[in-house]
């Protein structure tokens, strides 16, 4: 098992090396490579059950060569997660009544708007330094939407680990 502060650091990795996100072989290779066994038929019980979230398909280029399912990066993370909360004694009952799994949710939003954002101040660099005001409105965008997705984050954590607490006490 690789040590936490690694593990942290590859899943960085590995969701900076696929940013349009990651097949089932990609994902079960990515698990085998961080010491975690995962088979896709276990992969795909836990998408049927709600705790990963499902594949988008995208088409593959080439002439008739279909499409393929990918999921987020951040899904690799997830995997692990549920295999700790498991590990600590949590059936799969418990993970999915008790667990928020809305960090690749929240992550998928963090993206969004920091294309947003980047076009909106691609926007206004294009029309130059002109209005002060808009400029100062895309910041105070910019800063609220930080704001928000920290809050998100804290809140998910909190329900997180309150459903541990009450586990812990039980």
């Amino acid at each position: 098992m690789v040590p936490q502060g690694e593990q942290d650091t590859s899943y960085e990795a590995i969701e900076q090396a696929h940013p349009t996100g990651m097949s089932v072989q990609q994902i079960v290779a990515s698990c085998a490579s961080l010491g975690e066994r995962l088979t896709e038929a276990t992969f795909r019980k836990y998408v049927q059950l709600g705790l990963l979230p499902r594949s988008v398909r995208v088409g593959r280029k080439g002439k008739h060569q279909g499409s393929q399912g990918l999921y987020p990066a951040s899904t690799v993370r997830q995997v692990q997660l549920i295999r700790r909360l498991m590990a600590q004694g949590f059936t799969i009952e418990e993970i999915q009544s008790r667990f928020l799994f809305v960090g690749g949710d929240i992550d998928a939003l963090a993206k969004e708007i920091d294309r947003l954002m980047a076009a909106l101040e691609r926007a206004q660099g294009k029309q130059g330094s002109g209005d002060s005001l808009v400029r100062r409105e895309v910041e105070e965008a910019r800063r609220l939407a930080t704001s928000l997705m920290e809050k998100l984050r804290d809140v998910e954590r909190r329900v997180t680990l309150q459903a541990r607490m009450e586990r812990a006490a039980v």
